[in-house]
């Protein structure tokens, strides 16, 4: 599924009576009773994800108007605000990227994947051995990631 950032306006938009948002050439700048207090580029998801969560955090505005005043649903946000109270601001800008990665097939299975079936495995009995779905060898064969013999 692919995430899309909320359309930020050229015009200061108010989130509640004190915060607002403008975006100026390709960056967001975030205000604080008319003082800019963030900025991040209009694609960095890390950095948007880190600013919302410490508007929440300093308690600047609520979920509920930033959930309204970006078009985001209010999870998302909640989920920003709790990974900055619980892990910390490095955590938004050094985590490894995982959506979209099979988490079970590992490169170690990559490898023992490759050797049974080598060895003349059937694509269902490589799956039973290692653990994973045989549409998952299905998919790595295709993939060129496995070859099958």
């Amino acid at each position: 599924m692919q995430q899309i950032l909320p359309i930020f306006p050229d015009a200061t938009r108010m989130v509640n009576y004190q915060v607002g948002f403008k975006q100026i050439d390709d960056f967001v700048h975030y205000f604080v009773n008319g003082m800019p207090v963030y900025c991040h580029e209009k694609d960095d998801k890390n950095g948007y994800r880190f600013v919302l969560a410490t508007l929440i955090n300093n308690k600047f505005c609520s979920i509920k108007e930033l959930s309204e005043a970006l078009g985001v649903p209010r999870k998302n946000i909640e989920r920003y605000a709790k990974a900055l109270r619980e892990k910390g601001m490095a955590y938004f800008f050094n985590r490894k990227e995982t959506r979209g990665q099979c988490h079970k097939f590992t490169s170690e299975k990559v490898k023992d994947a490759q050797a049974l079936l080598d060895a003349g495995y059937s694509q269902q009995g490589t799956a039973k051995r290692i653990g994973v779905s045989e549409s998952a060898i299905r998919y790595h064969i295709k993939s060129g990631l496995l070859k099958k013999k």
